[in-house]
């Protein structure tokens, strides 16, 4: 494994841990502490969820035209470092919001440029495993934040600035470690190999463009995790202060799997794993739509949250990045993951709707329905993609 890979992976677990613990608090420490409506915050929350989405085309191209992935990246990190730091004194409506959008612009610019860099860095037989190994790193970041967070106010109650403060300590540290111990000479070198120019025609590859049309398909049938665990809440499978904790049992299932999944996509195919991790999802919706109410369930469905997130993640990442040139590998990667993101977007608010017309179980029943119905196409449309690359593997 390149330390490359390890590196920029402890990079986005210092990040993680500062952006998840404060995810973890904002909503009540916008409500509770700053004062905002629940309207309000629905409309921070949307900047929250969707700036990111549309940025990422931006990073990729800035790093594939300007041939410097790692200085792209670090303006996002920094961005959203100081933006960690800005939140401590915003107030209101207007400048909450654009402290959130900075920092969802930091998180937009640097995606794309980091996971080029891991791509790059990677030989193309374990790109599955290179983005599973910073998949896991990055998610043990998305798990301890929020429990960071927790520590906090149950040691200082109405601790949300002090949460803010660590969360901007660890920021700094994320950043720190980046621009110390990242070459950017090494990532320039590596990202432009085969010294092609940046052309956009090299994105119109008619495989990148059956990826996109089949991920944003499939993502347009993916309910949002809020409403799966609103759905759990609602019939009964835990008691009320146990929801916070919902999402770190989904992302200890996806740490346990992203680096096995990761592995199994480079031996038997990155688009199988991707539908079956979609196989995974719709199974999901039908154990939280189901007449049990025990813990185990509710622990089940998780674990196939978990598993869904663990086999699509880097794995999309990973088969973009496998299909486009390496001159715009970058561009590539954000364009899947801004597809991916922006029709997630669309799939939460039709999902609502579905939610408020039919009621959660039978809402969960459609989705996963449509969404096995559609399965059978999607893997038709992405075979041939990419082959088995170890030897020995089984077509």
């Amino acid at each position: 494994m390149a330390p490359i890979v390890v590196t920029l992976g402890m990079v986005s677990l210092l990040t993680d841990v500062s952006s998840e613990s404060v995810a973890a608090i904002l909503p009540l420490y916008l409500t509770a502490t700053v004062g905002l409506s629940t309207v309000a915050y629905g409309f921070v929350d949307g900047i929250y969820q969707g700036v990111s989405s549309l940025v990422r085309v931006v990073g990729g191209f800035a790093a594939d035209r300007g041939g410097h992935p790692k200085w792209v990246a670090l303006a996002g990190y920094l961005i959203s470092c100081v933006s960690r730091f800005v939140l401590l004194l915003a107030t209101g409506l207007g400048a909450i919001s654009a402290v959130i959008a900075a920092d969802r612009i930091g998180k937009g610019l640097r995606t794309a440029p980091r996971d080029a860099m891991i791509a790059a860095a990677s030989p193309p037989e374990q790109l599955g495993r290179a983005f599973g190994v910073h998949r896991t790193l990055d998610t043990i970041g998305a798990v301890l934040g929020p429990l960071v967070a927790f520590s906090l106010l149950w040691w200082i109650p109405d601790g949300f600035h002090a949460v803010l403060l660590v969360s901007f300590a660890f920021a700094v540290l994320g950043v720190a470690l980046l621009g110390l111990l990242v070459s950017d000479r090494e990532t320039r070198v590596r990202a432009h190999a085969t010294h092609e120019p940046f052309h956009w025609r090299a994105l119109t590859d008619p495989r990148l463009t059956r990826l996109l049309v089949v991920a944003g398909g499939l993502a347009l049938l993916t309910v949002g995790d809020g409403f799966v665990y609103l759905a759990l809440l609602d019939r009964g499978g835990f008691a009320t202060h146990w929801f916070p904790l919902m999402y770190v049992g989904t992302n200890i299932a996806y740490l346990a799997l992203a680096v096995p999944l990761g592995r199994l996509a480079d031996r038997v195919g990155r688009a199988r794993v991707v539908v079956g991790g979609h196989v995974a999802l719709a199974a999901a919706y039908l154990v939280v739509a189901g007449p049990m109410t025990s813990t185990t369930s509710t622990l089940a469905a998780l674990a196939l949250l978990g598993t869904f997130y663990a086999a699509t993640d880097g794995v999309v990442a990973a088969l973009a990045g496998g299909i486009v040139d390496p001159a715009v590998r970058a561009s590539g990667i954000a364009a899947a993951q801004s597809t991916v993101a922006v029709a997630r977007m669309a799939s939460s608010a039709g999902f609502g709707i579905l939610w408020f017309a039919l009621g959660p179980a039978t809402a969960l029943v459609v989705v996963a329905t449509v969404l096995g119905a559609a399965l059978p196409a999607a893997h038709l449309a992405l075979r041939g993609l990419d082959r088995p690359v170890l030897t020995g593997a089984t077509p």
